[in-house]
């Protein structure tokens, strides 16, 4: 689906199609700003109730601003929003846990104040709408989906608790995940399973649907590489295959996975597998030289492999229920053939590195590309240390380029689990983006080499941390829980010339380190589709902007914990965070020297997607 626009006499509105959610951009003209309060957006799902989108704060004084007395303080439509672009995530305010997908109408008005900074009522006129349809990121070929991701964040607090857990202590593999996990401030308690779904939002929809497809359809076969394992839905799905003798499955052996004395939770499964599986269970274990660090799912029916899901997602816990992950399924016979080969490379091997170093895997990449298929590349590791850094070194040379366009400029934006610098070409070219950056840069790790963020009246990019340790956030927000197991940040995309002509998005299981190349099992895929391409765009804008707050509260707030509130915005009036009056917030977006201005020009000016 393209992504969509509409024009007025004095604005631009542009939708553009995420992963059930939808990045909403406007453009106006300068001297369109003068008295500018912000932006008011109303929400018509299909055949549904039309609503308001929601802002996080409200004027000081509401009654002396036109309001609309059906609609709370903190609606759109009586506190404009104060930014030129906004992600709207149906279910997260409005509609509920299971919100509507499809078609949705999104009326954007710019709204004004008069010359003693009072709001005016809506004006209809000023209006644009746009149709979309929000969903699940699907194409014929290509399915993506993504972890929420938000632990650390005030909808979980609002939603499970502040004293909520993301598995019972001690619990088995096969835990009951119908149990309490946590009660919010208003009271409601939420089991695990609820919480499971909303943490792993679709990539555990993807994941999920695929395993229970398999078990629903005896004729189908399921061969899998597993790095981490314990999460209790995936492995209740992959015991019954192993009953029915339908899978065969790889596991990472390394000391974080195996231990004789401590068995660990690959270690369990291995034994309630075997158990099942009978006289000849269909399982390995092993790590190359380092790890067995693939995720991958790949079905197969009597013609030959047909789907394969891959990505950065563990199918663990942790993966799905803290990370910030990405997952994609290809319903195309030639990618999943691929996968099935290297597969059956890595499973004749042994997992042994000096053997697999010798196959066409190792030494070189994979082209696809048919009308139904996005064009796209495949390398799967371990490789040759010339070979893994030729590799890298292709992915620096297009961020090199993006940060050398010329006008209107190149973009990068990524989130990585780490980036160390000295260990990669990659890591070393993210990391000097902010500082050279001629267009668009913004991005996240979970360990940067230095943090640089936005500074007003400087076209600089941004690199945030994702990984505050005991966040104390200042009001109005709540505290939030501090991740005690692995990485926030756990993504592994890059994505490069959102704006020109042949946007691509890197993306997959490798941690894009020379070590991890030459070492690991991983795949590294190259995509060029815009719509693919917008999709990891907005993931990294939407982690952005969430942990950009909560790194600089974290470093500057040193009060001691506080109960949160379980209203955000009677939080905010609280502690007298409040919506300006006068239309200065807008100047920055309209100062060629800073990244408000090129933001806006960006996102409100993106050619359609495929």
């Amino acid at each position: 689906m393209p992504a969509v626009a509409t024009k007025t006499p004095s604005m631009t509105v542009r939708a553009l199609r995420g992963d059930a959610k939808t990045l909403l951009a406007f453009n106006l003209p300068e001297e369109a700003t003068s008295g500018l309060a912000g932006f008011t957006i109303e929400c018509r799902p299909e055949g549904g109730t039309p609503y308001y989108l929601h802002n996080a704060l409200r004027f000081e004084h509401p009654d002396i601003h036109a309001q609309v007395a059906t609609e709370p303080p903190t609606s759109t439509v009586n506190a404009p929003i104060h930014k030129f672009r906004w992600l709207h995530v149906p279910g997260s305010i409005h509609q509920g846990p299971k919100p509507f997908y499809g078609p949705y109408t999104y009326v954007v008005t710019p709204r004004y104040f008069d010359g003693n900074g009072t709001l005016q009522p809506l004006d209809g006129a000023l209006s644009g709408a746009v149709d979309v349809r929000v969903e699940p990121f699907a194409t014929d070929t290509l399915a993506l989906g993504f972890t929420r991701g938000f632990v650390q964040s005030q909808g979980f607090v609002n939603h499970f608790g502040p004293k909520a857990v993301i598995a019972p202590p001690g619990a088995g593999l096969l835990f009951d995940t119908s149990q309490p996990a946590g009660t919010n401030a208003a009271g409601h308690t939420s089991t695990y399973e609820e919480q499971n779904e909303w943490l792993g939002f679709t990539a555990r929809t993807v994941i999920l649907d695929l395993l229970q497809d398999v078990v629903a359809t005896p004729s189908l076969h399921l061969d899998m590489l597993a790095y981490d394992l314990d999460e209790p839905a995936i492995i209740e799905q992959l015991l019954k295959l192993a009953a029915q003798g339908r899978v065969r499955i790889v596991v990472d052996d390394a000391a974080l996975h195996h231990s004789e004395q401590n068995p660990k939770p690959e270690d369990q499964f291995e034994t309630l597998f075997r158990q099942g599986a009978g006289t000849h269970p269909a399982i390995k274990r092993g790590h190359f030289e380092t790890y067995a660090h693939d995720k991958v799912m790949i079905v197969s029916d009597e013609q030959g492999a047909r789907t394969v899901l891959t990505g950065s997602t563990n199918f663990s816990i942790t993966g799905l229920y803290v990370n910030s992950n990405h997952v994609l399924r290809f319903d195309d016979r030639a990618v999943a053939s691929t996968y099935l080969e290297m597969f059956d490379t890595v499973w004749d091997c042994d997992l042994k590195k000096a053997a697999y170093l010798t196959s066409d895997f190792s030494t070189r990449s994979f082209p696809f590309a048919s009308p139904q298929l996005p064009r796209i590349d495949i390398t799967f590791a371990p490789h040759s240390d010339q070979i893994a850094s030729d590799i890298l070194e292709g992915v620096a040379a297009r961020i090199e380029e993006e940060r050398n366009a010329a006008t209107p400029g190149g973009s990068v934006l990524f989130a990585m689990m780490q980036t160390t610098g000295g260990e990669s070409p990659v890591w070393d070219a993210l990391n000097a983006l902010h500082a050279t950056m001629r267009g668009f840069s913004y991005g996240i790790s979970d360990r940067p080499q230095g943090i640089a963020l936005y500074t007003p009246g400087k076209p600089d990019g941004v690199v945030v941390t994702g990984k505050p340790a005991r966040s104390r956030l200042p009001r109005p927000f709540s505290d939030v829980p501090s991740v005690g197991r692995g990485h926030q940040i756990h993504h592994k995309f890059v994505v490069c010339g959102l704006h020109g002509d042949d946007p691509v998005v890197y993306c997959g299981s490798s941690n894009f380190a020379v070590g991890g190349e030459e070492r690991n099992g991983d795949n590294l895929i190259e995509i060029h589709d815009r719509e693919t391409v917008t999709a990891f765009a907005i993931e990294a804008l939407a982690l952005v902007d969430h942990f950009q707050f909560l790194d600089r509260a974290a470093r500057d707030s040193q009060r001691p914990p506080q109960r949160p509130m379980a209203s955000r915005t009677a939080a905010a009036a609280a502690a007298e965070w409040f919506l300006s009056t006068s239309d200065g917030w807008a100047s920055s977006y309209y100062d060629p020297h800073d990244l408000h201005f090129v933001d806006r020009e960006l996102f409100a000016t993106l050619p359609a997607t495929r």
